[in-house]
């Protein structure tokens, strides 16, 4: 005789079923989209550092109970190679850096699956010197110790291009080092070196309070911009540093290079909606970070190039509809 199910035995398993579905779709609610959150920064004492200790901040105050994690690092050229290899979940990087990134060119060993979140503001390339040196273009670097940035960092390649650019080789015209940004501003206070290259936002708050420590000024870049842009690639635009930045008296002209929030191309989608998201509804928290938070806006963070928008941060703006 075929046995049968009673239908007290049907009903009560359908209930329990139910139940279990129902409690994994309350659970899966209440699991929030960003769990864990590793950033890529740069150096402390530079925007990018400040500016991921505001993420930071965000995210626990949006997320309760989510590990976050601000690494300092060389900057861009390694928080590239951090998210690609899922050692960080965001980096901060620049738009020179992400190409070469994407394409797998030098210093990249391979393409690197990297998306953007959103363009965040522009970098500004600095050349420090002290005020009474004879460093007065870039030219005169020749023969001189010279910091081009940390290896691994934007600053390095960014600094070789404008060396090049100038006619001088960054290997044999000038004696190079690489030093991240307090390394660089030290040497120049002790007169080890004469001049260093750093590229970030503005103010630059190790650079801040060199000016405080010493008198320096900037040297001006902004005519090497037609070249770099024919050599390299539309990134590069002319920008000036207002005289009231640093507190030297007059504006420097020199190059802008655009900043971008990485990550993971398979990243889930939910993950980088949410953190898109954030951006924005965080804002006077980044803002208090950092005064360049105050560039966000979601139109110009559309602006991804040569970057493509990660699908989730894609779906954020049209919901968004900026």
């Amino acid at each position: 005789m075929k046995w049968r199910p009673k239908p007290w035995l049907v009903v009560l398993v359908v209930a329990a079923v139910a139940s279990a579905v129902a409690a994994g779709v309350v659970a899966a609610r209440r699991t929030p989209p960003v769990q864990r959150l590793i950033i890529a920064a740069g150096g402390q004492g530079g925007v990018y550092y400040a500016y991921g200790q505001g993420l930071a901040t965000a995210a626990r105050a949006a997320y309760p109970g989510v590990r976050t994690e601000v690494r300092a690092t060389a900057a861009s050229v390694e928080n590239l190679r951090m998210v690609a290899a899922g050692e960080a979940d965001v980096g901060f990087a620049l738009a020179d850096s992400a190409a070469q990134a994407i394409a797998g060119r030098e210093p990249f060993e391979r393409a690197q699956p990297v998306r953007a979140l959103a363009w965040l503001y522009d970098n500004y390339t600095q050349l420090v010197v002290r005020a009474d040196s004879p460093v007065h273009a870039v030219t005169d670097l020749r023969g001189l110790a010279v910091s081009t940035g940390a290896v691994g960092s934007g600053t390095d390649l960014f600094a070789g291009r404008v060396l090049l650019a100038a006619g001088l080789s960054p290997d044999q015209d000038v004696r190079r080092s690489s030093m991240d940004l307090a390394e660089s501003a030290q040497a120049l206070r002790d007169g080890r070196i004469a001049a260093f290259f750093f590229s970030g936002g503005l103010p630059t708050p190790a650079i801040t309070q060199l000016a405080a420590d010493i008198p320096m000024r900037l040297v001006d870049l902004a005519g090497f911009v037609p070249g770099l842009r024919t050599s390299y690639g539309d990134f590069y635009t002319e920008r000036s540093i207002p005289a009231t930045t640093y507190g030297l008296g007059h504006e420097t002209a020199t190059i802008g290079v655009p900043n971008f929030l990485v990550v993971r191309e398979d990243m889930p989608e939910a993950t980088a909606y949410a953190l898109t998201r954030l951006l924005f509804t965080a804002k006077p928290t980044l803002v208090a970070a950092h005064p360049e938070a105050l560039h966000l806006d979601q139109r110009a963070a559309l602006d991804t190039f040569p970057l493509r928008l990660h699908p989730g941060a894609a779906r954020y703006y049209r919901e968004a509809k900026p």
